[in-house]
């Protein structure tokens, strides 16, 4: 008893209660996050779209993202990280109900264009305003912590939408568009702005040529790449996978607990990840998180039951689990403390240009090429970037350890000084 309360309190213990809100209005705004999981199938069986169209729905979605996150970095930088993520979410509740109500394919794709706009135009905010709270020796285990959240409201989400949509699809829409108003209200009531308000930093202002800049920046642009190609093999499980199964014969309410399965993991194991990776290699460990995703979306060619569907979800789940936190902590390590919204806009266009290529090329493979061979290039492109991060992993952590000395991470806004700790110093 006494070792899980220690275990708890290392893992929990000490974060700045800006931190818990953030992560309670996560995990609120993901127990509603029905629509983007079952889209796919709502548009080839509700709809009757073809494959091709519910895949241009999902790459304008995509598109959104894509000029969101970039819209979204720029104005955490410079309008302020609250005012950004409350714009974000209350426009992107208007729009989901819009979606759920849009008809002819017009109308739809428009709805998932400026859906995926205002939706991912809170994503650097997001990670900007973490970083900016959580001190630097505290952020593997807060983003593991809410990267727990997003994962648990996902497990619940994906079980609970597919008994609604057997009842009314549009109630999906309805109750994820309350979620977001939600997470809105949480962060009106109880999340300061960080940007600015604190003496360990002073009016922070972008430097002109910051896209200039980051664009210069090659280290930090080839983990983006990287980034990219193994974002194109993981988000075949919310273009590709619920059609390929689909056409073996399973039904919405079974994807809905084969995908579960993503999330049940990720509660139960994620929070013991951090002790696992810590003090090694974050090149290491993103090449294994890179050939494990892609064994496991490689594996799906074979599957034709739910239960071996379900077998290569928990492999490539295992693999997100090692990704996810060294991204993370790179990537605030990479991002200089002034440009700290741009950089995870940057960032974040690599899942959004992912978001909008994932359900076209699989679409267009699956169509021309086959199935198969759809699963058997995902494999292959998982090994590819595993070696590229081989490669390029000791540029980053020679470029992260100039920052740190330089002074490029300021200290958090608003934080305590932590106590000492002298295991984790040692380590």
């Amino acid at each position: 008893m006494r070792t899980m309360r220690n275990w708890f309190r290392d893992t929990t213990g000490g974060l700045p209660t800006t931190f818990w809100y953030l992560w309670a209005g996560t995990l609120i705004n993901r127990l509603g996050s029905f629509v983007l999981v079952f889209l796919a199938i709502y548009l080839t069986q509700e709809r009757g779209f073809s494959a091709s169209q519910a895949g241009l729905v999902l790459g304008l979605w995509g598109v959104g993202g894509a000029v969101g996150t970039t819209a979204g970095g720029t104005l955490a930088d410079r309008w302020g990280r609250r005012p950004t993520l409350l714009t974000a979410h209350v426009g992107a509740a208007v729009m989901m109900v819009a979606l759920g109500l849009a008809r002819d394919l017009w109308a739809v794709a428009l709805g998932a264009l400026l859906l995926g706009m205002f939706a991912e135009a809170a994503r650097p905010a997001f990670g900007a305003m973490m970083i900016d709270v959580v001190p630097a020796k505290d952020r593997l285990r807060a983003f593991s912590l809410n990267y727990w959240a997003i994962n648990l409201g996902f497990a619940c989400a994906a079980i609970l939408a597919g008994l609604a949509a057997q009842a009314n699809y549009l109630l999906l829409f309805v109750v994820d568009a309350g979620t977001m108003l939600v997470t809105a209200l949480i962060i009106f009531v109880r999340v300061p702005e960080t940007r600015h308000g604190g003496a360990t930093v002073a009016a922070v202002t972008a430097p002109r040529g910051a896209l200039r800049t980051i664009l210069s920046d090659r280290v930090f642009l080839g983990f983006v790449a990287l980034n990219l190609f193994a974002a194109l093999v993981f988000l075949q499980h919310i273009s590709m996978l619920p059609i390929a199964m689909g056409e073996s014969g399973l039904s919405p309410a079974t994807y809905g607990s084969v995908i579960a399965l993503n999330g049940v993991l990720i509660v139960v194991g994620q929070l013991f990840v951090p002790r696992l990776i810590r003090g090694r290699s974050r090149s290491h460990v993103l090449a294994l998180a890179a050939v494990v995703m892609g064994v496991g979306f490689g594996l799906t060619a074979f599957a034709g039951t739910a239960w071996f569907y379900g077998l290569t979800v928990l492999i490539w789940t295992v693999g997100e689990m090692l990704n996810s936190p060294s991204n993370s902590t790179l990537i605030a390590e990479l991002s200089p403390a002034e440009l700290r919204g741009r950089y995870q806009g940057v960032f974040s266009l690599s899942w959004q240009i992912a978001g909008a290529g994932a359900p076209i090329l699989g679409g267009l493979v699956r169509e021309h090429a086959g199935n198969a061979s759809l699963w058997f290039g995902c494999a292959a492109l998982g090994v590819l970037t595993a070696v590229a991060h081989l490669v390029s992993g000791p540029a980053r952590e020679r470029r992260a350890a100039e920052l740190r000395r330089s002074g490029a991470t300021l200290a958090p806004v608003g934080a305590r000084p932590p106590a000492p700790q002298p295991a984790e110093s040692a380590a």
